[in-house]
């Protein structure tokens, strides 16, 4: 437990310094602990930032209805951009 701590302080770090990967990683985990709607704001983030997992992460939650079409519209605009 002590390293899963240590795992998400680093993680949550890497977010800070604007690191799009660490971001959609820790989408990942909010995402694994049934916090979507965190897990989306996450995705779409660092899909403004230029990732691709998180645009794949943000179609799939699009396609179940957990983003709206104009969320989804705006992030993919900004990736497009990045």
């Amino acid at each position: 437990e002590k390293d899963g701590k240590k795992e998400l302080h680093h993680l949550e770090q890497a977010v800070i310094g604007g690191h799009p990967r660490a971001r959609y990683n820790l989408g990942l985990i909010e995402e694994k602990n049934g916090r979507m709607g965190r897990a989306v704001k996450h995705w779409i983030i660092a899909a403004k930032l230029g990732h691709d997992y998180s645009v794949d992460a943000l179609k799939d939650s699009y396609e179940d209805g957990l983003v709206s079409k104009e969320d989804f519209a705006s992030a993919l605009r900004a990736h497009q951009a990045a």
